[in-house]
């Protein structure tokens, strides 16, 4: 366990107890942009590539995971295969309206985000990954899909683009519990995580593990024991825990009426904490609320306010003296 409290360096001098994805990468490419003097800014373009997922085409079941609305989880995503370089182009349109370049030099990560991005043939992985690597300024890759959907010949892609950009691979594991995974319709199983994490730690893949809290009959014990687990199964570059949120168009509104996740933000910001406490520093946070749309979000009615919620994080974090990290296990690697 670690007693001397750990303060990220955000480069800016504000205080940060969670190592946040945004400030580790700015830190990251820092260097290569070193004689730039505008803001550095590393971001997400979200992209649809007309991906499905085997729990939707029938391969392995159908309806899609109970709590994924009929869109799948890319509800912010934009474009398709046939406009990956054109939906990238509208996006850095839009940014660079917010962000002008006089300001601020940006940088992106394309983020392959709706339904399961390695399930399909491996020519046509290649020409979408291919494309958003072209497009200009965008320094590397984020590839969301399911553990048992990589094959041999999309994993030698990854490889392959691995050594040439920036990468890291999201693995929809939500839960170590087979059973939740059955009542949820995941159709995949922890021991399909282990495999593929194995699989993509032997080729040096970064790996970064979603988690969702608050999933129908799962007690804090069992969301801290899949915490727990999940740092524990190989090595993981990031992870993301997400609040359960129960939307319109979902099985689980069907399913669970009238059920709620958290019965206040209180509840929520305490156990996201304690699951905070025993990860490891050097994992870097990609999530710790949840981000659905408010017009179909059904509950909890208050997780859209996710400024509220992060903010509220942060300052109990600190009343508490407490950091990501503080009841971890072990460090294997030095804190960045």
């Amino acid at each position: 366990m670690n007693n001397k409290p750990i303060i990220f360096d955000t480069s800016d001098g504000q205080e940060l107890r969670i190592n946040m994805i945004s400030p580790w990468l700015k830190k990251y490419f820092e260097e290569e942009n070193r004689n730039d003097s505008r803001t550095l800014k590393i971001v997400k373009l979200s992209l649809d590539g007309d991906f499905t997922c085997p729990n939707r085409d029938g391969s392995m079941g159908s309806g899609g995971c109970c709590f994924c609305s009929e869109s799948g989880s890319g509800d912010m995503a934009s474009g398709t295969a046939e406009g990956v370089r054109s939906a990238m182009q509208r996006q850095i349109k839009l940014l660079s309206d917010k962000w002008p370049e006089e300001k601020y030099n940006l940088k992106y990560m394309a983020y392959f985000q709706s339904h399961t991005n390695t399930y399909g043939p491996v020519e046509k992985l290649r020409s979408l990954f291919e494309a958003a690597l072209e497009v200009p300024d965008v320094v590397g890759l984020a590839i969301a899909t399911r553990s048992d959907c990589i094959s041999d010949e999309a994993l030698e892609l990854l490889d392959e683009l691995n050594r040439r950009t920036f990468l890291w691979l999201e693995l929809g594991l939500q839960t170590i519990h087979d059973e939740t995974a059955e009542a949820m319709n995941l159709c995949h199983s922890f021991s399909d995580y282990e495999d593929a994490v194995k699989r993509l730690n032997e080729k040096n893949i970064r790996i970064v593990t979603h988690l969702i809290l608050g999933l129908p009959g799962e007690t804090k014990e069992m969301m801290m024991e899949s915490v727990s687990k999940a740092c524990e199964t190989g090595s993981i570059f990031g992870m993301k825990l997400h609040m359960l949120n129960v939307v319109r168009g979902s099985q689980m509104a069907v399913k669970y009426p009238g059920y709620i996740p958290f019965e206040s933000m209180e509840d929520y910001i305490d156990l996201l904490i304690g699951a905070l406490e025993i990860i490891s520093p050097e994992i870097t946070m990609h999530r710790i609320s949840g981000d659905a749309p408010r017009r179909t979000l059904i509950a909890p009615e208050w997780s859209y306010q996710k400024r509220t919620i992060l903010n509220n994080i942060h300052r109990e974090m600190k009343m508490r003296n407490t950091w990501q990290g503080r009841l971890a296990k072990s460090l294997t690697h030095q804190v960045l």
